[in-house]
């Protein structure tokens, strides 16, 4: 990141002093805005652990479970042979499993969307940073425009 700002400085410094807020501009909008597109060539890993994100964080997820937890106690509670009786000692280590495996495929899916993020910043930050120099660009475009008019002013009345 560091060296990204010093290279920033670096061409800003540039910028002043050898190119006009129009050159800036062409070659801001001539740069492809993102440097590589994140949701090309997914591994199959990543295709999964996306879905399995997507499908634990929805309602489906949530009622599917509920209804798997009590069919569970409700039939370990009614049958005779029970393979497990009341503390459901085995329920506790499926959910356990479930719950080691499932935490760090979301975060792998969470990292993912993380980066996704952090180029929509940066592409932002960019479509900001040209929107700045077109207005300060505007800005003294307007100036210009207000001073040739006062002078033409002047010169009118003098005339006159």
């Amino acid at each position: 990141m560091e060296d990204k700002n010093k290279l920033l400085e670096e061409i800003l410094q540039d910028v002043d002093e050898e190119m006009t807020d129009e050159e800036i501009i062409h070659l801001l909008l001539d740069r492809k805005m993102a440097k590589k597109e994140i949701n090309t060539k997914l591994t199959v890993g990543e295709k999964t652990a996306d879905s399995l994100a997507k499908f634990a964080g929805s309602w489906t997820f949530i009622i599917i479970f509920m209804a798997i937890l009590c069919g569970w106690m409700m039939f370990n509670s009614a049958v005779e042979k029970k393979f497990d009786p009341y503390p459901f000692i085995l329920l506790n280590l499926v959910l356990s499993c479930l719950a080691a495996m499932q935490a760090p495929i979301i975060m792998m899916s969470q990292n993912r969307q993380e980066e996704k993020d952090r180029q929509r910043a940066e592409n932002d930050y960019r479509v900001n940073v040209k929107t700045e120099i077109i207005l300060s660009d505007l800005h003294v475009k307007i100036d210009q425009l207000l001073k040739n008019q006062e002078e033409l002013l002047k010169e009118k009345n003098k005339s006159n």
